[in-house]
């Protein structure tokens, strides 16, 4: 490997999920860790580009294939290399979501896709006789859930949520864009309550019904939620030569907002039963967390642990995908018993192309699936859909800059080395995309069904405009970090700080690569030429 490359090696899961800032106290032990060797993979990360970034890839999880043929093992590679790009995976997302918005609106298949999505399934003369859409919201989208738990889990333990000081500014970040949308979303309908139509105190939607201010209302936790899925396809699409400090950034950020978002749907969104369901999902927990650290896990017995802690927590009133982040939040993240890599982490790969190939469309799908029985321009300018587009689209990003700017100026908090506050607003931007946790509340904040459709709809639509923006924004800002690279190369010395570049690729085996050039080859030899002990160091290693 040559020295001017910083290349990592993982498998094909998702993409880079736990940072450490170079400032960080816990950067030196990840070096020392990682810096040489780790398990499933080189990382080589040359002593001269430490001013750089540190960013960690999940681990490789090997599978032998030794039962499997040749072909089976091809086909498994070929979806798990669907699955971990976030191209790739983002864009099967939308498009199962605009399908799902065609055939529930398109007149020759709205009325067979409204009967699969109403029809029931489960388990007679109990609860869980649930239609097939809802199964899709609380059932398959809890696999989703428990990858957000293991993520949890995994950064709350070693990654960059460990040091909460060295990522106090992306903490505050994803606090702030929580709140300013709802804010902008309860003005938005406010002033659409006082000065539009039929009277002072109510409004009148696309469908032509008129619903009071308090009820509208409701939809205020709507747009509080970043997809970042989603953000990361657009960073993926058109920002491949942004600095890694702004995409940990970027990722800090978004586990903070899913964690926000997960208390938010626990505290606001749960209507609590019986005690003693309650009781049941902390026998649950406990025997979860018992078997998980088990030398030799028994998964028959974890999976059926699983699934009851789901039906627990059904029949207590929450959520019961919050199922899933409880028992992530539960499963070790450090090795055990010798093991290459922490179990969140290897469990998190193993799940990510059921999640990001079959529970996460089949969502989208459904989610979008409504019909709106008024497809006419009304709807673009319904108070729903304009106060849930003007909360993601500028609320987001609104929220994310003003604390960030007042973070660094007036509360003693700095950002990543060479980061600048305004390099923040095309990420910020790209923060809009609601999308995943935006459906699904948009379901939980209105009983009416109309209110919940059109709510939908401002989401889908909030979340292209904010790709749209953010796409155009990155693409400018990729293209100037192009050139000041290439500036770099001509005219900058070689003790002065690089642009790093990163270079995303694969190997025939599947295994993702992602190369990041800190220093052009002109610099290496005139570092060399300086250094000569350096090149007879380099060539003995």
């Amino acid at each position: 490997m040559s020295g001017h490359t910083v290349t990592a090696r993982t498998s094909t899961s998702s993409a880079p999920r736990f940072f450490l800032y170079a400032d960080s106290p816990s950067a030196p032990a990840y070096r020392t860790r990682h810096g040489v060797s780790a398990p499933g993979g080189t990382v080589h990360i040359p002593f001269f580009t430490m001013d750089a970034y540190v960013f960690r890839m999940p681990q490789a999880s090997w599978y032998d294939g030794s039962d499997m043929t040749q072909r089976n093992r091809a086909v498994w590679t070929t979806i798990r290399r669907i699955a971990a790009s976030d191209r790739i995976s983002g864009l099967i997302m939308l498009g199962f979501a605009l399908l799902g918005f065609l055939l529930a609106n398109l007149p020759w298949t709205m009325h067979g896709f409204e009967t699969v999505a109403e029809y029931t399934i489960g388990i007679p003369g109990t609860n869980l006789m649930l239609p097939i859409s809802h199964w899709a919201q609380d059932g398959l989208l809890t696999v989703f859930f428990l990858m957000v738990g293991l993520d949890l889990k995994q950064e709350l333990t070693t990654g960059s949520l460990a040091n909460p000081k060295a990522a106090a500014v992306p903490m505050l970040c994803a606090v702030g864009g929580m709140l300013v949308p709802p804010i902008l979303f309860v003005a938005v309908i406010g002033l659409y309550s006082q000065f539009a139509p039929p009277a002072p105190g109510s409004m009148t939607i696309a469908t032509g019904a008129v619903v009071p201010f308090g009820t509208a209302s409701h939809g205020w936790a709507v747009p509080t939620a970043t997809d970042i899925a989603f953000s990361l396809t657009v960073l993926a699409l058109f920002a491949k030569a942004l600095p890694g400090s702004i995409r940990a950034f970027l990722m800090t950020l978004a586990t903070v907002d899913d964690l926000l978002a997960i208390i938010l749907i626990a505290v606001f969104f749960s209507s609590l039963n019986a005690w003693y369901w309650f009781v049941g999902i902390a026998v649950c927990a406990a025997i979860w967390y018992v078997l998980v650290r088990r030398k030799r896990v028994p998964w028959l017995v974890v999976g059926a642990v699983g699934i009851l802690a789901w039906v627990m927590m059904f029949e207590a009133g929450v959520h019961p995908t919050l199922a899933g982040v409880l028992v992530g939040l539960l499963t070790p993240s450090r090795e055990m018993y010798g093991e290459a890599t922490p179990r969140a982490e290897r469990y998190h790969d193993k799940l990510q192309p059921f999640s990001a190939l079959l529970a996460l469309p089949v969502f989208a799908l459904f989610a979008t699936g409504v019909h709106i029985g008024s497809l006419s321009l009304l709807l673009f300018v319904s108070p729903i859909v304009v106060g849930i587009v003007v909360a993601l689209v500028v609320g987001k990003p609104l929220g994310i800059m003003l604390t960030a700017w007042l973070s660094t100026r007036f509360g003693g908090l700095s950002m990543p080395k060479e980061l600048k506050v305004r390099d923040l607003f095309p990420a910020a931007c790209a923060c809009g995309i609601g999308f995943t946790v935006s459906f699904l509340i948009a379901t939980l904040a209105y009983t009416d069904a109309e209110l919940s459709a059109e709510a939908r709809f401002g989401v889908l639509l909030a979340s292209l405009l904010a790709a749209a923006v953010s796409g155009v924004l990155l693409s400018r800002q990729s293209k100037r970090y192009e050139r000041l690279a290439q500036s770099s190369a001509e005219t900058v010395g070689v003790h002065t700080p690089a642009i790093a570049v990163e270079e995303p690729g694969l190997l025939p085996d599947g295994t993702e690569i992602v190369s990041s050039r800190v220093f052009p080859e002109e610099r290496i030899r005139a570092y060399r030429q300086s250094h000569p002990r350096a090149q007879d160091t380099e060539e003995q290693s």
